[in-house]
């Protein structure tokens, strides 16, 4: 359906860290940031149509994700993966801002980077997570969240490698409960997760996670945003509502069909929307 040239891959420094990431197609920069388990290849089948659309898709394999390397500095704290979004702005947009996708904790970067230097960002589109200051915890939140805390302890590497990471294909089928699940859909991460170092760096991520928000939260997102959330997710949809006062220019809130990976699920419709807003507020 979408006709838009090979993907090559490539690498680059930024902000300490050597990072290799797929690239698609030509125009103003679309960085496309992805979670956990999970590394760049989640946007395969959206790369195309963003390219299609007339950007140049780029998704980085994120600090610790193998083949980006694991960062000297050992921060995974949410300013520093924003940070992190920044510096990849820089080196590959030649100063010119940049339309920034985040799904999962790449949606945390994304909120984070808009936030930080909102002169860098052009579009802040962000998938299956709310703003953060907007969530409240909850019995049933924490409960739906467990893993945050199984994935911190000095345990977490072993268990998350046990049975081939049974855990990865486990924790998409929580949290796209409607998804029959492919053969084969996890097989790119746990590739990722048997290189030497890529787990234990994986699960930084949910060891730099603090009890106060991170600075970047605190401030307002002053520039246009979009927030998909999938119908069937486990954060439903309304809680994407109640973020609103802490945006000052546009935002919108796109229901899709599925869960907490809609674009995986769903990409037909995921990709139609997500290029109707690249359409109506991505272009300068």
């Amino acid at each position: 359906m979408w006709d838009s040239g090979a993907v090559e891959t490539k690498q680059i420094e930024a902000n300490g860290v050597r990072f290799t990431y797929l690239e698609q197609g030509t125009g103003p920069l679309a960085l496309m940031i992805h979670g956990f388990p999970d590394t760049a290849h989640t946007w395969d089948r959206t790369m195309p149509a963003v390219a299609a659309a007339g950007f140049r898709a780029v998704a980085p394999f994120t600090r610790g994700y193998h083949p980006t390397s694991v960062p000297g500095d050992g921060a995974y704290d949410t300013d520093t993966l924003g940070r992190d979004a920044l510096a990849l702005i820089d080196a590959l947009g030649g100063g010119q801002p940049a339309i920034v996708i985040g799904h999962d904790f790449g949606a945390g970067a994304a909120y984070a980077a808009a936030a930080l230097a909102p002169e860098k960002v052009r579009l802040l589109v962000t998938v299956a997570i709310p703003h953060p200051r907007s969530v409240k915890p909850t019995p049933k939140m924490l409960w739906t969240l467990r893993h945050f805390a199984t994935l911190r302890t000095k345990r977490a590497p072993a268990k998350l490698r046990r049975d081939d990471f049974a855990m990865v294909d486990a924790l998409v089928a929580r949290w796209s409960p409607a998804w029959k699940v492919p053969p084969g859909e996890t097989d790119r991460v746990k590739e990722a997760f048997r290189e030497p170092g890529c787990v234990e760096a994986a699960l930084s991520y949910y060891r730099a996670i603090g009890v106060r928000l991170p600075p970047s939260n605190k401030l307002p997102i002053t520039v246009p945003s979009v927030a998909f959330a999938g119908e069937h997710d486990m954060i439903a949809p309304r809680a994407y509502e109640k973020a609103r006062h802490i945006f000052t220019s546009s935002y919108e809130v796109v229901q899709v069909p599925g869960g907490h990976f809609m674009h995986r699920e769903h990409p037909d419709v995921f990709n139609a929307e997500l290029v109707r807003v690249l359409g109506d507020k991505g272009r300068a």
